[in-house]
C-alpha cells in the first residue's frame, strides 16, 4: 500500500470510532433530559395523603361479610335465532342481575372425586 492509501484508510478508521462516540452521547442526553423531565412531573403531583388524612373505620367498626348463594336472572332469547342480542336490549342494561336463591347449601364437589 502506498502513502495516500493508508492515509484514507486510516482517516475512515477514525471516523467509524467518532461515530459510537457520538451515538453515546446522543443517548446520555436524551436520557438526562427524560429524568430531569420525570422530576418536574413528579413535583407538580400533589403529595400523599398524611396519616390523620387516611380513611377510618365507621364508629360502629367494621361491616360484615355476608355470603350466600345467588341464583343468575335468565338471559332473554332472541325472537329469531340467527340474531344476537346486544346489551342494550337486555334488562339491566347489560349487566347481569341475580336474586338470593331458595337453596342456601354451598355446592360441594362430589365424595368420589380426588
Amino acid at each position: 500500500m502506498n502513502t495516500p492509501s493508508m492515509e484514507v484508510a486510516a482517516s475512515s478508521g477514525a471516523a467509524l470510532g467518532v461515530f459510537p462516540a457520538v451515538v453515546g452521547l446522543i443517548l446520555v442526553v436524551g436520557l438526562i433530559w427524560a429524568v430531569r423531565l420525570g422530576m418536574k412531573a413528579r413535583r407538580r403531583e400533589s403529595a400523599p395523603p398524611h396519616p390523620e388524612e387516611q380513611p377510618r373505620l365507621p364508629e360502629s367498626g367494621p361491616t360484615g361479610e355476608i355470603q350466600e348463594m345467588r341464583e343468575p336472572d335468565e338471559v332473554p332469547r332472541a325472537k329469531d335465532e340467527s340474531e344476537r342480542l346486544t346489551p342494550h336490549q337486555l334488562s339491566g342494561g347489560g349487566t347481569s342481575g341475580s336474586r338470593r336463591s331458595e337453596d342456601q347449601k354451598r355446592r360441594r364437589w362430589g365424595s368420589g372425586s380426588a
